[in-house]
């Protein structure tokens, strides 16, 4: 018997199910049908004459999806921003500095009486102002470091350690003390003031531009050596920001040196000399990236020395036993431009050793 569903007369013989399995295969669905690119007209629309069976149906359209024409926008107008920033941002670029020349002064400073000496260097250091400075690099010390509107701790860091570095370098360097190499102090100068710096140690001059000794301590080779190379050292190092692109660092340190007449032996006297050096140094960032320095200013003031020797290119300390001669500094012809004017003041009794 069949099912219910089967037709009356039964299933055909010999196919399972009947023709309905036969044609299960092409049984098209709701979809197809409407996707179909052509489409029997109606027997009305057939009774016209010469009317095909068939029409062309015009293709769907398939239009993206919300989320995807969201998205395609998004992208159009993030990349449309990106364009427009980068040919019109409100930021400007910031202007490159050219280093300003180095400004520098150097005074003797002359002693009132006899340049004390001893054979005993800690003596030395003992009975004067710098028994309590510390030795070497030491002396150099970094302060807190806070950073500031445009600056990390990082950059400030950067900026306090290059610029001790080149006090390092320029003042406590025995090959530079004695007169010797300066390519140590040179590699931490921004490239564009190595034209003043060479020009300095090839043609010395007392013009406030081109003084060696403005750029680092050195003394006469031929005349005075370190009878201790473990220098006393103190001041201070200070940071600030003068712009969104620059920052300052100012240093103030006294350098004492134990000194001895070039050649002779380690019993032979020595004497104390101090040199106080101020020192602006500016950083943009490059500068900063590329751990160099802009030396501003430069204000020497050492002694013992004569007031009439030329400390321009080297120092000529008085050692133990010296006083300086009578006279005052070299004379300074006012109508000659380019040169600055001869300075020259008085070493007090209170900054020698008192033995």
């Amino acid at each position: 018997m069949g099912s219910p569903g089967d037709p009356p007369e039964g299933t055909s013989e010999g196919v399972p199910g009947g023709g309905e399995e036969e044609y299960r295969s092409v049984v098209f669905d709701e979809s197809f049908v409407r996707a179909a690119r052509l489409q029997e007209f109606s027997a009305q629309e057939r009774i016209g004459d010469h009317t095909p069976a068939v029409r062309r149906r015009p293709p769907m359209r398939r239009g993206l999806s919300r989320q995807a024409l969201v998205l395609v926008v998004l992208i159009a107008v993030a990349f449309g921003t990106a364009i427009y920033m980068g040919v019109r941002h409100p930021y400007q670029t910031p202007v490159a500095k050219h280093p300003e020349p180095l400004r520098m002064t150097v005074i003797p400073l002359a002693p009132q009486s006899r340049v004390p000496g001893s054979s005993d260097v800690e003596a030395l250091y003992a009975h004067s102002p710098a028994d309590q400075f510390r030795i070497g690099a030491d002396g150099i010390t970094l302060p807190a470091s806070r950073r500031t509107a445009h600056f990390s701790d990082s950059q400030i860091v950067t900026a306090l350690t290059t610029a001790k570095d080149y006090l390092v370098e320029s003042a406590l360097d025995p090959d530079v003390l004695t007169g010797g190499a300066s390519r140590s102090a040179r590699i931490l100068l921004d490239p564009q003031q190595l034209d003043q710096f060479d020009q300095s140690f090839r043609s010395p001059t007392a013009d406030g531009r081109h003084a060696p000794t403005g750029w680092l301590v050195r003394f006469d080779p031929a005349q005075a050596e370190l009878a201790d190379t473990r220098i006393r050292v103190q001041g201070t190092l200070t940071a600030a920001e003068t712009d969104s692109d620059t920052l300052e660092v100012s240093a103030d340190h006294t350098f004492v040196y134990a000194l001895r007449p070039t050649g002779s032996d380690e019993k032979a006297e020595a004497s104390l000399f101090t040199v106080r050096r101020e020192l602006h140094f500016r950083f943009d960032r490059d500068d900063l990236r590329m751990h160099q320095a802009e030396l501003l200013v430069s204000y020497v003031q050492a002694g013992p020395l004569a007031c009439a020797e030329d400390a321009t290119n080297q120092l000529h300390p008085l050692l133990a036993g010296e006083t300086a001669k009578a006279g005052g500094p070299a004379g300074t012809d006012p109508f000659a431009t380019g040169s600055a004017t001869a300075l020259c003041g008085s070493l007090a009794a209170s900054a020698q050793p008192w033995l």
